[in-house]
């Protein structure tokens, strides 16, 4: 008996939700290492991974599926809660992107993680235990996100070189 074809669609989400879910396993596992830069590239890898499935989303270049979406927000939403402490004093040495203005402007940092906590707050409210139900929905509540992560890299992530 031959199995019917999956659907690409299935094949999709299926592979979203296991690269999310690995995602946030791995930050998981860093959160419980010592080192607050460990932790942190950790949940920087996993957002990455939720901005570059939503970005590919939203211009098109995936198609979207309200698994991801919700998948992709979830991240979001779990790094969010743990990322901000994460920048003790000290903890601007070593192999890091994090700029000097971190800690030279911590105020300002901070409001940006808090804006970045309210935006995905908004987005896992509005989005509901599904997802949001289509592209239009999720590109009303994933825009705010991301344009807040770019901003914050303008602001507190060294130039890559």
């Amino acid at each position: 008996m031959s199995k019917a074809p999956r659907s690409p669609f299935l094949s999709i989400s299926l592979a979203v939700g296991l690269g999310a879910s690995l995602a946030v396993a791995a930050a998981g596992a860093a959160l419980a290492a010592d080192d607050p830069l460990v932790q942190r590239q950790a949940l920087m890898d996993a957002t990455a991974a939720a901005a570059a499935l939503s970005g590919g989303m939203l211009k098109g270049e995936i198609p979207y599926d309200r698994t991801a979406a919700k998948s992709a927000i979830t991240t979001l939403w779990a790094v969010s809660r743990n990322y901000g402490h994460l920048f003790p004093p000290g903890s601007d040495t070593g192999k890091t992107e994090a700029s000097p203005n971190i800690w030279k402007d911590r105020a300002g940092f901070d409001r940006h993680l808090a804006k970045f906590t309210a935006d995905v707050d908004k987005a896992k409210d509005v989005s509901g235990k599904d997802g949001p139900t289509d592209l239009d929905s999720f590109k009303t509540v994933m825009n705010p996100v991301l344009a807040n992560c770019k901003s914050c890299h303008e602001d507190y992530r060294l130039t890559k070189k």
